[in-house]
């Protein structure tokens, strides 16, 4: 029973082919001959004390029109009988995900939960930032209106986001001109992010991938003329990148520092010399920096996982 694997992720009907990173980690799974099992956050449920969660054994194709195709009936499982288990749904990070963290610690050392949940419980992925603060850019987190209008004012030309969004929704560019107060007000039911705007963005979010520690690859996403979002779900236009500005500096430092914490598949994102996220909860980017380098980034993640748990 422990060759087999299982992806919590959101509907697999629904996924961007083109981008979507959970499919290329489940395929390379299956070339190394892993039954793969799929469920979504609402079907994972604790019964009789065990951990255990209803969905689908499938398998996957390099098909963008036929890309899986379930291999069973709808089913129970004992994720405590799987070797890892990948928690990969999309954000929005509420109280939802938060309690299938709590669910997946119970599960015993004997299955490794990748990304750990209690570390990405921890490691809010915009909050995480500080830990860095020596690369960030001036940044304020509040829920306070008067707060977020000081800051613009000190700085011209400031980003909002969301703490807890994905894809780059919420996100908003303000000068003295174009602030509105009203924008900002329907985000205040939680602090948010304001940080000072940066204009290398022109150049590229790159997206830096970490595998347990270590730097695996990047890729520069340039936001499409006269937006100021990049995130590929935002049409963020991939482009090839080495190591630039800080890059290297930024990498020697936050590395060390995600494998103590247990935090395995990180993407990273550095704009111009500045760390604006430390994404830790369904990182993508590994196509692109696939495509645009020759290289099968699932193939180092499976390596490095492999070597370092040995389960199988």
């Amino acid at each position: 029973m422990k060759n087999q694997i299982a992806i919590q992720m959101d509907n697999i009907e629904t996924i961007d082919y083109e981008f979507d990173t959970s499919f290329l980690i489940g395929y390379e799974a299956q070339n190394r001959n892993y039954e793969i099992f799929y469920y979504n956050p609402n079907d994972l449920l604790i019964e009789n004390g065990n951990i255990q969660a209803t969905g689908y054994y499938l398998k996957l194709y390099l098909d963008q029109n036929n890309y899986y195709k379930y291999t069973s009936d709808k089913t129970k499982v004992e994720l405590k009988n799987f070797s890892y288990i990948f928690l990969r749904q999309d954000p929005p990070f509420n109280m939802n995900y938060i309690t299938s963290t709590y669910i997946l610690d119970l599960l015993p050392e004997t299955t490794k939960v990748i990304n750990d949940p209690t570390a990405v419980r921890n490691a809010t992925e915009k909050l995480f930032t500080f830990n860095f603060k020596e690369f960030m850019p001036p940044t304020i987190v509040t829920k306070n209106l008067y707060e977020i209008e000081n800051f613009l004012n000190n700085f011209d030309d400031i980003i909002t986001k969301p703490l807890y969004g994905n894809g780059g929704e919420g996100i908003h560019r303000f000068d003295k001109n174009n602030f509105d107060p009203t924008t900002i007000e329907q985000y205040l039911h939680l602090p948010i992010m304001a940080q000072k705007y940066i204009k290398e963005i022109g150049q590229g979010d790159r997206r830096l991938i970490i595998i347990d520690g270590e730097y695996c690859g990047s890729v520069a996403r340039i936001p499409k003329d006269g937006d100021i979002k990049a995130n590929f779900h935002a049409g963020g236009i991939p482009s090839k990148t080495g190591l630039v500005f800080r890059d290297k500096e930024i990498i020697e430092t936050v590395g060390p520092l995600l494998k103590k914490n247990n935090l395995f598949f990180v993407g990273i994102d550095i704009i111009g010399d500045y760390l604006t996220e430390v994404n830790v909860t369904s990182p993508t980017g590994i196509k692109q920096i696939n495509m645009l380098n020759n290289v099968n980034l699932e193939k180092v993640f499976w390596d490095k996982l492999e070597a370092k748990y040995k389960l199988v």
